[in-house]
């Protein structure tokens, strides 16, 4: 399971005295109890890898725009941390398919669901998180869905 991943690298962390990663793997056990909070509260019960890996999903993302943000501003020590933190949580996100792999999996997807434009994006995305979840980033998801059913 990812969080017994996430407790035993704050350990070799702490161990290794590597004080950054440690900072971050706080951050992720952080976001992780606010969304078991949250899910608690709305009685959500998901499996809980991928209710961790969304967790991820979404601080990676987070923090890729906010480098980007940073490096406009020409802040780019700021940019350079947040690309830290970032390869810090990818190592506790699954496996993530590559760009030729996502483009051939939207692509089965589109035959498979008979998708012809853009009005079908919804219901293409929807099965590529259930057929894929976590092993596709969705932001590349839906760049490659979008620029298939465009034409």
């Amino acid at each position: 399971m990812i969080r017994d991943d996430l407790k035993a690298a704050m350990v070799a962390g702490m161990k290794a005295g590597e004080k950054d990663k440690v900072a971050t793997i706080r951050l992720i056990q952080s976001e992780v109890k606010n969304k078991d909070i949250e899910a608690r509260t709305g009685g959500e019960i998901a499996d809980d890898d991928a209710h961790v890996t969304a967790v991820l999903q979404k601080m990676v993302k987070q923090r890729r725009e906010s480098a980007e943000m940073f490096r406009k501003g020409g802040a780019e020590d700021r940019a350079a941390a947040e690309e830290a933190e970032i390869t810090v949580i990818e190592q506790f996100l699954p496996a993530q398919m590559g760009d030729d792999e996502i483009e051939a999996a939207v692509a089965a997807i589109i035959a498979d669901t008979g998708a012809t434009g853009m009005k079908d994006m919804g219901r293409v995305m929807g099965e590529v998180r259930a057929r894929h979840g976590a092993a596709i980033e969705p932001a590349k998801a839906s760049a490659a869905a979008k620029k298939q059913l465009a034409g």
